[in-house]
């Protein structure tokens, strides 16, 4: 690795050590952890691209950016008193890194508002902590509101900071209240000593390549996982942040190859959406390329364990996938959030990468995160066992709880501030079997079947995936006792009347192999998304709700995709768009969106356009919406006398 970024030392174990020392006989307050976090002043803190360049920012700039910003927030709520809280609300980049910082230094407590939620929610959360004003990218809240432009540089840095005392963090918003949780610079410390028994566990989550260490801004940093595992963990040792300008699967890809970022955490979404494109990449193959991707993940299964046999069988004979994804450079991924499957944990560490489980909630921080580099333990969905300074157990029905001096001081929720200390009930459900912890569902997801027997959703979704289905979510309708198992199915909006047969024949075989098939009393198909807005993962006591309140739009096939309906050219349409997409034709409905409905890419979309200009001589406008179905591509070359 580069040793000049390094603070004068010959490796980063010694670099680290030292900068923990240091930690360690400092005060311990914010005012430390900002000077030592920014100690480094020639390491890069941001990289972002502009056009064809890019830009980057030292710590030493940032820190000089962030006095004089704070200087001027000062003046400008000179009055408000100090310790009051600010709202900040903008998306991950260099103004949320120096505004949050602005804010402890002028002697005000972050609020940060998290950006899935609504105006309402973040409104009683301002109420809550007494905020006196927001920073705010464009909304405008009822309290003062200033855009990150009005809180610019003051000609001088502010003098003697008496930084703010605490920083608040919200939940996500899937619970039925939504908290916030107070965190003391003493949680961060440990926080970050927790970070520190990653290092010393694992070689790969320091590795650099070509001597750096850079972290994509995937995870939002006001969401806890953000904030401390993606920032405060690796920002404590002046690692560079790579700005993602949206999150685009080609966004993603691009801007990992560009700047050769080595370190991802995303959510399980993310990495199911590259496990499905990158399977769909090698069925467009055709078959004899899926064989072979098959006979190599069963090698991996087989010699996974041996370190170097397995290591070495992966990268050479996943290479084509690498280059095909995100490249060389990636040497750590972490999900976590919300469940993932084994399927697509055991992907990504057999082609080559090391994807590991991590554990965390808003009110505890970070916990655990699997750091050893067995891939039977990382497949398993292990989140490791607890960091340095923190206990788990298990109570007598099943649910995680945590002890730590790494967890929220407190916690507010109603305008209540509650002390967090003692054992946490995270009421998710956990398994320990000596080695590891699994994290198998949340204990308010349990539903009762009418035979009484307890159904966990999380598992039984795994087992639900198939063709034809968008997304299943297991609801309990009604309350307990008497509880309605519902399998709620999200399809196509234009999915025909053969493909919803098809696909509900599938489930009900899926259910009966489970036992299920009496226990589940209905499958409700519907064409709205299970994930609305931001959501990342499931809200459960949301979409019950709409099932409940009748506002899940149902599934109406379509009546006229008959295929003795359809005319030679629709037919040869609807082929191409089945062979761009890897479907079958029964599976295109006639008024299906490419992008919508079908999850086709722009690159696939040229592709059919440019095969029906050849075949037709008949140019087409690359911006038209109306384009984007059977029907609409029908009509226009009907209007050009196809």
């Amino acid at each position: 690795m580069d040793k000049s970024t390094l603070g004068g030392y010959n490796s980063i174990n010694a670099f680290v050590s030292a900068k923990l020392s240091r930690y360690d006989s400092s005060s311990r307050d914010f005012a430390a952890l900002f000077e030592l976090m920014f100690s480094e002043r020639e390491n890069i803190l941001y990289e972002r691209s502009s056009g064809y360049r890019i830009h980057t920012t030292t710590y030493g700039e940032a820190h000089g950016h962030i006095l004089r910003r704070a200087e001027k927030l000062r003046m400008l709520l000179d009055g408000c008193g100090h310790d009051r809280a600010v709202g900040i609300y903008l998306d991950n980049s260099l103004d949320w890194i120096e505004l949050f910082w602005a804010v402890l230094a002028a002697g005000f407590c972050p609020l940060l508002l998290n950006r899935r939620l609504d105006l309402n929610t973040l409104e009683d959360a301002l109420s809550a902590v007494d905020a006196c004003a927001v920073i705010s990218d464009g909304r405008e809240f009822s309290v003062r509101t200033l855009s990150p432009g009005e809180v610019c540089e003051a000609e001088r840095g502010i003098e003697s900071p008496s930084f703010g005392k605490e920083l608040y963090v919200m939940s996500s918003g899937t619970t039925a209240h939504v908290k916030v949780c107070a965190y003391s610079a003493e949680e961060f410390y440990y926080q970050i000593h927790g970070s520190y028994s990653m290092i010393s566990q694992c070689a790969q989550v320091k590795k650099h390549y070509e001597g750096r260490l850079k972290l994509l801004t995937f995870l939002p940093f006001y969401h806890i996982f953000g904030l401390v595992a993606v920032y405060i963990w690796f920002a404590f040792f002046s690692r560079t942040f790579v700005e993602l300008r949206d999150m685009e699967p080609s966004t993603v890809t691009g801007t990992i190859r560009r700047h050769k970022v080595t370190h991802v955490f995303a959510v399980p979404l993310f990495w199911e959406r590259v496990y499905e494109q990158a399977m769909r990449s090698v069925r467009e193959r055709g078959p004899e390329t899926a064989a072979k991707l098959e006979k190599g993940l069963k090698i991996s299964r087989r010699i996974g364990d041996v370190p170097l046999l397995g290591r070495a069988f992966s990268r050479l004979a996943f290479r084509a996938v690498r280059d095909e994804m995100f490249g060389e450079s990636i040497v750590f991924m972490i999900t976590g959030g919300s469940y993932i499957s084994p399927q697509v944990m055991e992907f990504f560490n057999a082609i080559g990468y090391r994807l590991a489980d991590g554990y965390g909630m808003t009110e505890i921080g970070i916990t655990s995160v699997e750091l050893r580099s067995s891939k039977r333990l990382l497949n398993s969905c292990s989140v490791g066992l607890p960091m340095e300074g923190v206990e788990y157990k298990i109570n007598d029905d099943g649910e995680l709880l945590v002890r730590g001096r790494a967890m929220a001081r407190c916690i507010i929720e109603d305008g209540i501030r509650h002390k967090n200390d003692g054992w946490f009930n995270t009421r998710d459900l956990a398994s320990f079997d000596g080695k590891c912890y699994r994290i198998l569902g949340r204990q308010d997801d349990l539903i009762i079947a009418p035979n009484g027997e307890n159904l966990n959703p999380n598992l039984i979704e795994e087992r639900l995936s198939v063709s034809g289905a968008k997304g299943v979510c297991l609801i309990g309708a009604g309350s307990a006792p008497k509880t309605a198992p519902v399998l709620l199915v999200s399809v196509s909006r234009a999915i025909t009347g053969e493909s919803l047969s098809a696909l509900d024949r599938e489930l009900k075989i899926r259910l009966n192999e489970l036992m299920l098939g009496g226990q589940v009393t209905e499958i409700f198909y519907t064409t709205d998304s299970l994930l609305q807005g931001e959501e990342f993962k499931l809200n459960r006591r949301r979409l019950k709700a709409d099932y409940e309140n009748g506002s899940l739009t149902a599934a109406q096939p379509e009546k006229s995709d008959v295929q003795g309906e359809l005319d030679d050219t629709a037919r040869l349409i609807r082929a191409m768009f089945a062979h761009a997409l890897s479907k079958s034709e029964e599976d295109i409905g006639y008024n299906s969106d490419f992008f919508l409905d079908e999850g086709g890419s722009s690159l696939d979309w040229f592709g059919v356009i440019s095969q029906l200009e050849e075949y037709f001589g008949v140019p087409f406008p690359s911006d038209n919406s109306t384009l984007n179905t059977v029907k609409g591509l029908r009509d226009y070359l009907a209007e050009h006398g196809v």
